[in-house]
């Protein structure tokens, strides 16, 4: 594969080198692959929490995490917690605006928990379907994730879609001749 030329082509890499790292457990990769302060020309020792480059996550069923040490502390404490992890990516959509890009996605996930009992190699999998919007900024080393918020999807039932069938108790009466 040829380098990443267009910023969406760059975007849609960091994007995958983002999930990528997740998956294998690399959390240093995912640190360096969020925004800092420095990334934007600011000075660290003086920053202020409210100024430009503040980075943000929230996790599905989790509170806004903001700032590097939150959103850094809950990506070692997933990656703790999970022995396995693999994203499939579905419905993609990338758009860049000057030096911010907006990536949506649907995070089609398989994950397995640590193993119940010793002897076992991964304990039970599980699915789930998230949504995703990962907004990028353009740094001098690249694109860099500003902020992540990922929530999960309902799943319908057979009863969700019985109910869609039949009209509602107060629903006036089809006296329309067949």
């Amino acid at each position: 594969m040829s380098a990443p030329h267009t910023d969406v082509e760059q975007v849609e890499a960091a994007n995958t080198a983002y999930y990528e790292a997740l998956e294998r457990g690399d959390f240093e990769e995912v640190a360096s692959l969020w925004l800092t302060p420095a990334d934007l020309g600011v000075d660290e020792s003086y920053h202020d929490p409210a100024d430009t480059g503040v980075v943000s996550c929230v996790h599905p069923g989790w509170p806004v995490l903001t700032g590097r040490g939150e959103v850094l502390r809950s990506y070692a404490v997933i990656m703790a917690n999970t022995d396995y992890i693999q994203f499939f990516l579905t419905d993609v959509h990338v758009s860049v605006t000057g030096d911010t890009a907006l990536v949506t996605c649907t995070e089609n996930i398989l994950s397995g928990g640590p193993a119940p009992e010793e002897g076992e190699e991964l304990g039970p999998l599980v699915g789930q379907l998230v949504v995703a919007s990962n907004v990028f900024r353009r740094t001098p080393a690249g694109w860099k994730l500003w902020s992540h918020h990922a929530s999960p999807v309902l799943a319908e039932t057979d009863e969700d879609d019985e109910d869609q069938d039949t009209p509602p108790d107060d629903a006036p009466a089809d006296d329309t001749p067949a």
